[in-house]
């Protein structure tokens, strides 16, 4: 046996439509307070934080110009079609 529902109209609908939206605004006490943390690095950090920024700077200096290995490169002369010889056709 199967289960039919019978089409009702919008007028017999027993749900009703609730309100989507609502204001709210809170409010969250800040610290007024604020500290700044000194930090002072030793001469091994200063001596790696330096290099690690003067080669990551570096890193990126050469890559402006567009290298094409195989500018000059001249194809060799088709003599015979490999691909009729071997018999491989992309499909």
């Amino acid at each position: 046996m199967m289960d039919m529902q019978m089409p009702i109209t919008p007028d017999d609908c027993t749900i009703e439509k609730e309100g989507c939206c609502s204001d709210n605004n809170e409010f969250v006490q800040g610290n007024s307070e604020v500290q700044t943390l000194a930090t002072s690095l030793n001469f091994e950090q200063q001596v790696f934080l330096t290099s690690f920024v003067y080669t990551y700077i570096n890193l990126f200096e050469g890559l402006e110009k567009n290298v094409v290995p195989f500018k000059n490169y001249v194809p060799p002369i088709i003599v015979k079609d490999i691909q009729v010889i071997d018999s491989v056709f992309l499909i």
